[in-house]
């Protein structure tokens, strides 16, 4: 699935950046290379990087 049409960014490429890359939506599509075009996707980009927080709090409390 692509969160950002205009980029063509999937989400499986935008969640592994999300991981690498500290900050918000835009600093994301930034390090991408990709700054975002008609962001429409901002918002469901922001979801993403809400689950890959969560996710990366997870591991780390099992890792404790």
């Amino acid at each position: 699935m692509y969160v950002c049409i205009c980029n063509a960014i999937r989400e499986t490429d935008f969640r592994a950046a999300a991981r690498r890359f500290a900050g918000d939506a835009e600093a994301v599509y930034k390090a991408l290379g990709r700054p975002p075009q008609c962001r429409q996707c901002l918002d469901e980009a922001d979801e993403i990087l809400a689950e890959e927080a969560i996710e990366v709090g997870m591991a780390i409390s099992a890792a404790a």
